[in-house]
């Protein structure tokens, strides 16, 4: 199943899996031609941490190459240089100006050819009609609970509204069409290509109220399992039992077995369901943890709102988990939060695109070729990776890499906004322990593939709009968020064209591994993985899933954008690998200035949600505009 030409909306996609990056064919284009082609949401193929964004770093890292800056000369001044574009980089900057003033010159570098890190825009136009999605970071995450004074303030600066975000998701859109959610029972692993419709199931971050799921009821709708009967008389009783399956415990004990026993032990060893059994619940974490059950605590299944945790007289949960299950998920951005992006750097840089409000941004044709301009206080550079940053008298020397050759700059101070992993080796000053503690932030890969069907009728035959699967390679596929905001329309006819959203987590059940190491793995089989492999998969899986309701792979399937994350998920505190008090110390630890050189990204908080990397954006910028105070400058 080779790739076909009409699977890429730009030919260009089609270099770039090849592994050469739209920059390199802009920089062979005419001025005027670079202009209206460089313009990387558009692109397809293999997105995300894509080829030409990460050998720079391999090299640093994986290879132990040596930069040598010494006789590179500074090309450029600046107050602020940033190293990393995605959100926190973009944040810092947004608060540096107002701590500093807009006059104060800044310089954003990025390895990738777009900014926004994992909050990346894909666009789509097919049939005529355009069709957005998000590549990675999302929604806001229960922004009424859990977002900072901090994130709140930025938020309104750049004229959001958490409100209108909530008028523009129309929740009941599915539900009015009697879909539901399901389960898909892959023939490879269960002996027959099946969807289950009306999964009555709750789920963390959830966008359907709960009185609008068309959910069935739970032993109809396990029955239907193509499952032995025992399993499935055991499924039913979990989930309708409320059984203290930790009797004899007092509740410190409770908790603590939950901390350090995975989901996985708990029901093969509490509850007792068979290796089959189990098997129905392995993937259900892979979303919201980056993990399979295996790798996810007992606890964190209780927060996943997974069966069985009910009835054992537990505490209530703390405020911010309540709230992911409380909290309808429903502030979305039409390209996730790459809207949140694109306003911080039309804030940054208004020269990109008109408009100041969250609605005129949704449609706003970026000009790529403003955003680095000379005359601009912010200048932000793609395609640029740096490789060292070193205090120097008066400020900070940074060396980075693009077009294969190496430049440097000199900033008054500098954060270093990119992955902690990476951070070690680009600044080579700073203590050994800290750079240990960096290193133990090792980010979860994933993969968000988008893909754009001609219609979505079969959807409408099997009544879903969203499907699990516990064993096929992609375990969430679904039909995007329904969101209707600045004159850009959800589609509503199911006979036009949709995109869909697909996830897919390379973890190793059974193998024992911790989640660092399933972590490494994974991310090593990713960026392995050609782009033609994750085509397949995505064909085969849909055939699968919705060749009885007349889909067909090759006529319906109308492009492929798979975002690869093998740098995804920031690593988060497990009980199951980590001592609680240590993780703190570590955080606390890794994040320290270095001279003149401040640190901020999710990372810095071990939480991969975008309103932490707001909030250690400002941390980073607050602690140098407090030293520069403290030296007068």
């Amino acid at each position: 199943m080779a790739i076909t030409r009409r699977d890429f909306i730009n030919g260009v996609a089609i270099t770039v899996a090849a592994g050469v990056t739209p920059w390199q064919i802009l920089r062979a284009s005419p001025q005027t031609a670079a202009r209206s082609l460089y313009y990387p949401p558009v692109l397809t193929g293999l997105r995300g941490n894509h080829p030409g964004s990460f050998e720079a770093a391999h090299a640093l890292g994986r290879e132990g190459k040596n930069v040598n800056p010494a006789n590179v000369p500074v090309e450029e001044t600046y107050d602020l240089v940033i190293v990393g574009a995605g959100i926190s980089g973009l944040a810092a900057a947004c608060f540096w100006q107002e701590l500093r003033g807009k006059t104060s010159r800044i310089l954003l570098l990025d390895n990738h050819d777009d900014f926004g890190g994992h909050a990346k825009r894909n666009e789509f136009n097919v049939d005529g009609k355009t069709v957005l999605g998000y590549g990675g970071s999302e929604s806001f995450q229960s922004p009424r609970n859990n977002f900072s004074e901090t994130a709140m303030a930025l938020l309104k600066t750049l004229n959001v509204s958490i409100e209108g975000m909530a008028k523009s998701f129309d929740q009941t859109f599915y539900p009015d069409l009697n879909l539901s959610r399901g389960v898909f029972f892959d023939k490879k692993n269960f002996g027959v290509n099946k969807i289950v419709a009306g999964d009555p199931g709750r789920a963390v971050a959830d966008d359907i109220p709960p009185d609008r799921m068309n959910a069935r009821d739970i032993n109809a709708f396990i029955n239907d399992f193509p499952l032995p009967q025992a399993d499935r008389e055991a499924l039913i009783s979990l989930h309708t039992e409320q059984k203290d399956y930790l009797a004899g415990m007092s509740i410190e004990e409770k908790q603590a077995w939950m901390d350090s026993h995975s989901y996985s032990q708990f029901l093969r060893e509490k509850v007792g369901l068979s290796d089959s059994a189990i098997r129905y619940f392995q993937q259900r974490t892979n979303d919201f943890q980056a993990i399979g059950i295996d790798g996810t605590s007992a606890s964190d299944a209780r927060i996943c709102a997974l069966p069985g945790l009910e009835g054992m007289g537990l505490p209530p949960l703390d405020p911010e988990s309540l709230a992911d299950l409380e909290e309808p998920y429903i502030y979305h951005f039409p390209d996730g939060n790459a809207g949140l992006a694109r306003l911080m750097v039309r804030h940054l840089i208004p020269a990109v695109a008109p408009g100041n409000t969250m609605d005129d941004i949704v449609l706003a044709k970026f000009d790529y070729s403003q955003l680095d301009n000379a005359g601009s206080p912010v200048r932000l550079r793609l395609n640029s990776t740096g490789v060292h940053a070193a205090n120097v008298n008066g400020g900070v020397e940074v060396t980075y890499l693009r077009d294969g050759k190496l430049h440097k700059v000199k900033g008054g101070q500098a954060v270093m906004a990119g992955y902690n992993m990476m951070i070690p080796y680009l600044v080579p000053e700073m203590p050994e322990a800290q750079k240990a503690a960096l290193k133990q932030n090792v980010k979860a890969p994933l993969v968000y593939s988008k893909v754009v069907i001609r219609n979505w009728q079969p959807f409408i035959t099997l009544g879903v709009h969203e499907i699990y699967s516990p064993a096929a390679p992609y375990s969430r596929v679904k039909l995007d968020y329904p969101v209707d905001m600045g004159g850009y329309a959800h589609p509503r006819d199911p006979a036009q064209p949709i995109g869909l959203h697909m996830v897919y987590v390379p973890t190793f059940p059974g193998s024992g591994l911790s989640a660092r190491e399933q972590f490494r793995k994974g991310r090593a089989f990713l960026l392995g993985t050609p782009f033609e492999v994750h085509e397949q998969m995505i064909r085969e899986q849909l055939q699968g899933m919705f060749g009885e309701a007349g889909f067909d792979h090759e006529r319906d399937i109308a492009a492929i954008t798979v975002n690869r994350w093998s740098h995804g998920y920031s690593y988060f505190y497990s009980g199951l690998f980590d001592d609680e008090e240590g993780s703190q110390k570590i955080i606390e630890q890794a994040r320290q200035p270095v001279g003149r050189i401040t640190i901020a990204n999710s990372d810095a908080d071990w939480s991969p949600y975008a309103n932490s990397a707001i909030d250690q954006g400002y941390r980073a910028v607050k602690e140098l505009h407090e030293m520069a105070a403290k030296e007068g400058a």
